[in-house]
C-alpha cells in the first residue's frame, strides 16, 4: 500500500481497531448483562423474601442486608459497564451540540481519554486491594462471608470499563481523522 495516504491508513487502522474492539467487547457485554439481571432479580426476590418474613412472621433472614450490599457490589460497576456500553448515560449537549462535528470529535476523545485514565487508576487500586483484603480475612459480621471476591467483581467491571472506554475514544479518535 504505497500509494496510500497516510490519513487513510490511520482510518484504516482505527477502524480496524475499533472493529475487532467491538467483536471482542460484544460477547463480555452480553455476559455483564446477563449476570447483572440475574443480580438484580436475586436481590429483589431476597428483599421482598426478607420483608415478607419480616412483617408477617417476625423473622427476618439473617444476613440479607449483607447479601444485598453484597450483590449490589456487583451491580453498580456492571450497571455502569452496560450503560457505557450503551451510551446511556446522561450528558448536556447544550454547548457541545454548537460546536462542529470534528471539534465535538476531538472534545468527546479528550473526555473519552480522562475517563480511560480515571477508570485504569480504580481498576488499578481494586486490583491492589483485593490482595489487602485477602490478608487480612476481612469477612462480612454475620454470615462471615469474605470480601475479597467481591472486590475483585469490581476491579473486572471496572477493567471492562476501560475497555467499553478504550473503544468510544478510538471511535471518537476515528471521527477526527475523518473529519
Amino acid at each position: 500500500m504505497p500509494g496510500m495516504s497516510m490519513k487513510i491508513r490511520n482510518e484504516m487502522w482505527l477502524t480496524k481497531s475499533v472493529s475487532y474492539l467491538n467483536t471482542f467487547a460484544r460477547p463480555i457485554m452480553t455476559i455483564v448483562l446477563s449476570i447483572g439481571i440475574s443480580i438484580l432479580a436475586m436481590m429483589m426476590f431476597l428483599m421482598a423474601t426478607d420483608v415478607v418474613l419480616r412483617y408477617i412472621f417476625n423473622s427476618p433472614l439473617p444476613g440479607a442486608y449483607e447479601l444485598i450490599e453484597y450483590m449490589m457490589a456487583i451491580l453498580v460497576p456492571f450497571g455502569i459497564v452496560y450503560c457505557a456500553h450503551q451510551k446511556s448515560h446522561v450528558s448536556v449537549d447544550l454547548v457541545i451540540g454548537r460546536f462542529t462535528k470534528r471539534t465535538q470529535a476531538i472534545l468527546g476523545s479528550i473526555t473519552s481519554l480522562l475517563s480511560l485514565s480515571l477508570f485504569l487508576l480504580v481498576a488499578w487500586q481494586s486490583l491492589r486491594y483485593i490482595t489487602e483484603n485477602f490478608e487480612s480475612n476481612l469477612t462480612s459480621a454475620v454470615l462471615l462471608i469474605p470480601m475479597y471476591p467481591f472486590i475483585a467483581v469490581v476491579a473486572v467491571g471496572f477493567s471492562v470499563l476501560c475497555l467499553v472506554l478504550l473503544i468510544d475514544f478510538l471511535n471518537f479518535l476515528s471521527e477526527t481523522v475523518t473529519e
